[in-house]
C-alpha cells in the first residue's frame, strides 16, 4: 500500500477546498461525469451501501460524527471533515446531509449475449422512474440494463438516490437499442418483450427466460423505432377487467409487475 493510501486512510484534511466544491457542482453535469469517469453520492447510508456494493470512493468530505462510521473509516481515499453547512453549499438535498462523496464510475460492460433476463430502457426520462427501475432489477436478480442513449443517466445525483445502493449491482449500459436489438435479431434470436395496450395477458401468456424485456417512454411508450423489434406483446389488466381505472401504471410500477411475473414463472 502506498504511503498516500496509509495517509488518507487514517488522515482527513480539515476543509472542503474551492477545488472540490467546483468539481462536485460541475459532477452535476453528465458531460462533466462522463469526462471524468465520476459521480456523486450524497448521505451516510448511500455512500456505506455503495461500499458494500464493491464501489470504490475516491472522495469523502463528512461531518467529524459521520467520519467515525466505522464503514467510512476503512475506505483508503482522501478525506475532508467539514461542516453541515459546507456540505450544504454542494447539496443538491432539500434535508441536511452528513456526508458527500466522488465514487468511480464503473468500466461499462462490453455486450454480448444474454444469459438471463435483461431490461432494455427505450427513453426512460424521469430519473426517479430510472433509479427505481435499477433498484427493482437488482430486486429481481437482473444484473444488466440496456439503456438508450435518450434515457437519463444512471449516474446523475436523482438517479442514484432513487437507486438506494442499487446501481452498485446492477450494470446499465448506454448504447444504439436499435443496433443492439439488429444484433438479437441477426443473431442471438432471443424472444423480445413489451408492453401495449393491445398485447396478450401477461398472466395468460407464456414468458421464457433467457430474453429482453422492453420498457417504453414515460408518455410515449415503446418508440416506432423498437416496435418493429418486439416478438411479444404483453398487456397488464387492469382488475376489476371493464372497470374504469387509471389510464396507465408508471412505468417503474409496470416493470415491477413484469419483473415479478417472468421470475415468478421461471423460478
Amino acid at each position: 500500500m502506498s504511503n498516500f493510501a496509509v495517509f488518507s486512510k487514517t488522515h482527513s484534511n480539515r476543509v472542503l477546498s474551492i477545488n472540490k466544491k467546483k468539481l462536485i457542482v460541475a459532477l452535476r453535469q453528465k458531460k462533466q461525469r462522463d469526462e471524468r469517469s465520476l459521480f456523486v453520492v450524497e448521505g451516510v447510508k448511500l455512500v456505506c451501501d455503495l461500499l458494500r456494493g464493491g464501489m470504490k470512493p475516491t472522495y469523502i468530505a463528512a461531518t467529524a460524527e459521520a467520519l467515525q462510521t466505522s464503514a467510512i473509516q476503512s475506505v483508503s481515499c482522501e478525506k475532508a471533515e467539514c461542516t453541515p453547512k459546507e456540505i450544504a453549499e454542494v447539496s443538491l438535498r432539500q434535508s441536511g446531509q452528513e456526508m458527500v462523496a466522488l465514487f468511480q464510475k464503473p468500466e461499462s460492460k462490453a455486450i454480448s449475449k444474454p444469459t438471463d433476463l435483461v431490461l432494455l430502457l427505450d427513453e426512460i426520462q424521469d430519473p426517479g422512474n430510472l433509479g427505481t427501475i435499477i433498484r427493482i432489477a437488482d430486486w429481481f436478480g437482473i444484473h444488466t440494463i440496456i439503456a438508450s442513449k435518450t434515457t437519463a443517466d444512471a449516474y446523475a445525483p436523482k438517479v442514484v438516490q432513487a437507486s438506494m445502493g442499487a446501481i452498485a449491482r446492477v450494470s446499465v449500459v448506454e448504447t444504439d437499442i436499435v443496433e443492439y436489438l439488429t444484433i438479437n435479431r441477426d443473431e442471438w434470436h432471443l424472444p423480445v418483450y413489451g408492453t401495449f395496450l393491445e398485447g396478450a395477458n401477461i398472466y395468460n401468456t407464456q414468458v421464457v427466460t433467457p430474453s429482453i424485456i422492453v420498457m417504453g417512454n414515460e408518455g410515449n411508450g415503446i418508440s416506432n423505432a423498437v416496435k418493429p423489434f418486439v416478438t411479444d406483446k404483453l398487456f397488464i389488466p387492469n382488475f376489476p377487467v371493464g372497470e374504469v381505472t387509471s389510464e396507465s401504471l408508471n412505468v417503474s410500477a409496470a416493470t415491477a409487475i413484469v419483473c415479478s411475473e417472468f421470475r415468478r414463472r421461471n423460478f
